[in-house]
């Protein structure tokens, strides 16, 4: 299996620190030298489905194949429009894959390479012969605005691939996995549990925004990040030297900073562009993806490393040739 095509979109409203700190008491300084984020796109009103469908077409565009050939969509989010339908479901529809099946999957900012690693096993079990993958986030209605502690580190975007059956060197390998014990770490409520018989309303003390412990998540990434990496090489001919890129999940630059340390390689070999979007979850390695792809910094042959980490707590890696 091998990626064939790319696209991304990300909303016009661009939100630099600068802004934020006119609705709250924070500063370019405090969030840039925590995060190494400056700036932000946020929706002004178009949900998860529309930027999902606009990366859609632009990946479908790059990769040169209609939307009725598409046999899969699988839209990674934790932000969905809806409950029901799956946001993949309201894709299809956008864009015109009638011959597809769609859902969504829920594994926070690892959801995008749960996803693939879907779709190459519905792809070996010839199942489909092609798959459109979607990372799509409006985390902008999900956060809490007062909270400068996370409201600041979140943006809204999507970033999708085609993906096909093909003899060609593509995705090596993948690997994914969960600490469901540590699932209070990273949270964000649905819906309160509302009925004629509920009795108890202490749960309802909770909002429906964006928790997060970010002394346990920073370590967890950077833990999750360099194991990734060790362990992705580890059954293989190559070694770190031999990867032109890691592209990592856009969430701080310290941790990504850390990691490297960690692993004592230059910092240089990770993709970043998180100072432009902020983290946006399961969008965030394929618009990083498309970014390279439309500047052409990736070559034919060339070794990459994804890696991302998540609520859940959720991981994954894998190694492409592209």
């Amino acid at each position: 299996m091998k990626i064939i095509g790319t696209g991304s979109y990300v909303p016009d409203l661009s939100i630099k620190n600068d802004d934020l700190s006119k609705i709250m008491d924070t500063s370019d300084e405090w969030i840039s030298s925590r995060t190494g984020i400056k700036k932000r796109r946020i929706s002004n009103g178009e949900n998860t489905s529309d930027l999902a469908s606009k990366a859609a077409l632009q990946a479908l565009k790059n990769a040169q194949i209609d939307a009725k050939d598409i046999d899969l969509i699988i839209v990674a989010t934790t932000s969905p429009d809806y409950f029901v339908p799956s946001t993949a479901c309201v894709v299809e529809e956008k864009i015109g894959a009638v011959n597809a099946i769609s859902f969504d999957i829920s594994a926070a900012c690892s959801g995008f390479l749960y996803a693939i690693n879907i779709a190459k096993n519905f792809i070996i079990s010839n199942q489909c012969n092609n798959a459109l993958i979607i990372g799509a986030e409006v985390l902008s209605k999900l956060v809490d605005w007062k909270d400068r502690s996370t409201c600041v580190l979140f943006g809204d975007g999507a970033g999708a691939v085609v993906v096909e059956d093909s003899k060609e060197s593509g995705i090596l390998d993948i690997t994914i996995g969960s600490e469901g014990e540590k699932w209070k770490a990273l949270k964000c409520k649905s819906c309160f549990v509302e009925n004629p018989y509920v009795t108890n309303e202490k749960e309802n003390e909770e909002n429906l925004k964006i928790h997060m412990s970010g002394k346990e998540i920073f370590k967890f990434a950077v833990n999750t990040i360099t194991n990734g990496i060790r362990n992705i090489l580890k059954d293989t001919t190559y070694n770190i030297e031999d990867i032109k890129y890691i592209v990592p999940h856009q969430a701080n630059l310290r941790i990504i900073e850390f990691a490297a340390k960690k692993l004592k390689i230059d910092p240089e070999k990770f993709y970043i562009n998180l100072d432009q979007y902020g983290n946006t979850s399961g969008a965030s390695i394929p618009i990083a993806l498309d970014e390279m792809n439309r500047k052409g910094v990736l070559k034919k042959g060339d070794k990459i490393i994804l890696v991302a980490f998540g609520g859940g707590l959720t991981w994954g890696c894998s190694l492409i040739e592209w």
